[in-house]
């Protein structure tokens, strides 16, 4: 089929979602505001799964490990030198006072060549670890990026159906980047804080026992205090994670169709629905920020604490000669060292919680149900006819609502089907199963004879062109849209179908003929242009059944014309399946359907049809009294 090769940056110039509310919002099912925030997940499963993202690159990782221990080994190694210096400091300063010497100048000047050294060394491995550690987090960020792109692809229909396009570009964008923007500072942040909390703790036992104790005594009532504070916080944070992505879908929606919101006069409709979003957002931000700023304060009343009793302990154990004055140095500094990794963990908790709950979302649409598919197809679709069967089919969105009730009908190869009904008769959602976009409730659709639930999606897809009513169109040349139907096309087959889709002469009027680029929402060229070039890449596609869902809608009567000749030339020897609501341009079809209420009341030709002055009659009369 010729919309089955991926392209990026599709631009979609119809109406953007089924069952729109003014404002851009969506009927039931969609994203507004009335549906039930995502309660938080699990935040250890959503931990764990990250983690396997991160260990893939277990050997950087341990690199990372080895420099970061290395950094700090020689980093703590500092407070106990400068110790020795202050020490020496002091007794010089006592021999002084005593008149029996000096300070030994060349002895602190030795101790400070070391200390600089330590330092340097330290500052080196710690380069090196945030560089790797910095190539990793970009790359579990293209992991999960290709991973969540590639699911996209493989879920059904009915998960676009429920959400807004900015949702779903929320997962791609907000959250992949919160998470690798959490991953980039947290994990460095956590190795380093671990090792810095070893290291030290190793340090201060190695000077002076009671002094490390009386440090450690304080440490449990600051981590009870965080963690408790953190319970409190994470479902908070996921909820404002759910509530932007609201936010996101609401700014792409109002922006990406601004004309209508402006044609409509619905600019101050939008403007409200969008404060009443940006007002939860900021009311949950402010609560969860509110909440995740004690911990600043809880950490540094318990680091402050720590100095008062490391100063008041260590005047004592000095004053009876215990230790020296150095060594009361040391512990300050390594206090300071020893809280300051549960400070920044602490500090960054907010940034580990923000990632954990964006992480929840993305594997969350990780996890959604796939669409089924064969590994194989039970026949090959190259030598299936292109005979199509409708046998008793029953199908609805919601099982308990059902739209079509039993449909029966069988396309002949080569004729052209046309389907018509008022709105909500079912015709486009017989094209959505005829595609396997869903799957029939209860009975089958037979292509050549085979239910199409036994083709692999791809196999039966690539059987069938369309053209739809909306004009899909992505941001690149006019020659690279029209090939978008076959890729191997040559330019002289793309400008074939442009001809045969009376599209040629208003492209070559552009100032860059076939190599006009189209921007994003293809506004720099009208509507009925972009339905020429829709119809130009199906005619390249050359396929062997062809779906028009109102191909002609956006055209005036005399391109309606043209075109409907080279759809004519076009449908020769190929089953067509016609949907339209103009029955002017289907009078020529082999048999008609006129659905109502998702059943099939009256099929037949045109004249039979008219004959029979039936509800067939009675729409097509009513199209001329309206235009009289």
């Amino acid at each position: 089929m010729a919309e089955q090769r991926k392209r990026p940056r599709v631009s979609h110039a119809g109406p953007r979602y089924p069952g729109m509310r003014p404002g851009g919002r969506r009927g039931p099912g969609g994203g507004g505001p009335g549906r039930p925030v995502e309660k938080p997940k699990n935040f250890k499963k959503a931990f764990g799964r990250l983690v396997r993202y991160i260990t893939a690159y277990r050997f950087q990782l341990l690199v990372v490990v080895c420099l970061t221990v290395g950094s700090t080994v020689f980093s703590v190694q500092g407070p106990k030198v400068l110790g020795e210096a202050t020490t020496e400091i002091y007794n010089g300063v006592l021999r002084m006072a005593a008149g029996t010497g000096s300070i030994d100048f060349d002895a602190l000047l030795s101790v400070l060549r070391v200390l600089g050294l330590l330092y340097l060394i330290s500052a080196l491995f710690s380069f090196g670890q945030s560089f790797i550690m910095n190539g990793i987090t970009q790359r579990i960020g293209y992991n999960l990026r290709r991973d969540v792109n590639a699911k996209l692809h493989r879920l059904p229909m009915r998960f676009y159906d429920a959400r807004t396009h900015g949702e779903i570009l929320s997962y791609i964008t907000n959250d992949i980047d919160t998470v690798v923007q959490g991953v980039s500072q947290s994990v460095t942040q956590i190795i380093s804080s671990a090792a810095t909390v070893v290291g030290v703790l190793y340090m201060m036992l190695r000077l002076n026992i009671a002094m490390t104790a009386a440090v450690l005594l304080v440490l449990p009532f600051s981590s009870i205090l965080v963690i408790q504070v953190m319970k409190r916080t994470q479902p908070l944070f996921k909820k404002r994670q759910n509530i932007l992505a609201e936010v996101n879908g609401i700014v792409e929606e109002s922006y990406g169709g601004h004309t209508v919101v402006k044609a409509f006069d619905h600019e101050q409709a939008s403007i409200a629905e969008f404060a009443v979003e940006n007002d939860q957002l900021y009311e949950i931000s402010r609560k969860s920020e509110f909440l995740a700023g004690f911990i600043h304060p809880i950490m540094d009343f318990m680091g402050n604490l720590t100095y008062v009793v490391v100063a008041v302990l260590g005047a004592w154990l000095c004053s009876r000669g215990t230790i020296q004055v150095g060594t009361i140095q040391s512990f300050i500094q390594y206090a300071k060292r020893f809280s300051q990794p549960i400070n920044q963990v602490a500090r960054i908790s907010n940034q580990l919680q923000s990632t954990m709950a964006a992480a929840e979302r993305v594997f969350d649409m990780l996890d959604q149900d796939e669409e089924p598919d064969r590994e194989t197809s039970a026949a090959d679709p190259e030598k299936l006819e292109s005979r199509v069967e409708f046998d008793h089919v029953r199908f609805g969105y919601d099982p308990q609502k059902v739209i079509i009730h039993d449909l029966s009908a069988v396309a002949e190869p080569g004729r052209k089907i046309a389907i018509v009904g008022p709105t909500g008769a079912g015709k486009t959602t017989i094209v959505k199963l005829l595609m396997r976009f869903y799957d029939v409730q209860s009975g089958a659709i037979r292509v050549g004879g085979t239910d199409i639930r036994d083709l692999r999606r791809s196999d039966l897809r690539s059987m069938f062109g369309m053209v739809l009513q909306d004009t899909w169109l992505f941001s690149g040349t006019i020659r690279e849209n029209i090939r978008y139907g076959r890729q191997e096309a040559t330019d002289e087959e793309v400008y074939a179908a442009a001809r045969a889709a009376r599209a040629d002469h208003f492209i070559r009027a552009l100032p860059e003929g076939y190599d006009t680029v189209l921007n994003e929402e293809a506004t720099n060229i009208s509507q009925g242009q972009k339905q020429l070039l829709t119809i130009a890449r199906a005619i390249l596609a050359d396929p062997r059944i062809l779906i028009l869902d109102e191909a002609t809608s956006s055209v005036d009567t005399r391109t309606e014309i043209q075109i409907q000749k080279a759809m004519d030339t076009l449908m020769e020897g190929r089953t067509s399946f016609i949907i339209a609501h103009r029955l002017s341009t289907i009078r020529g079809a082999d048999l008609i359907l006129v659905m109502r209420d998702g059943d099939i009341i009256e099929q037949g030709d045109h004249e039979s049809l008219m004959r029979k002055n039936g509800f067939y009659a009675e729409l097509y009369n009513s199209q001329f009294d309206a235009a009289n």
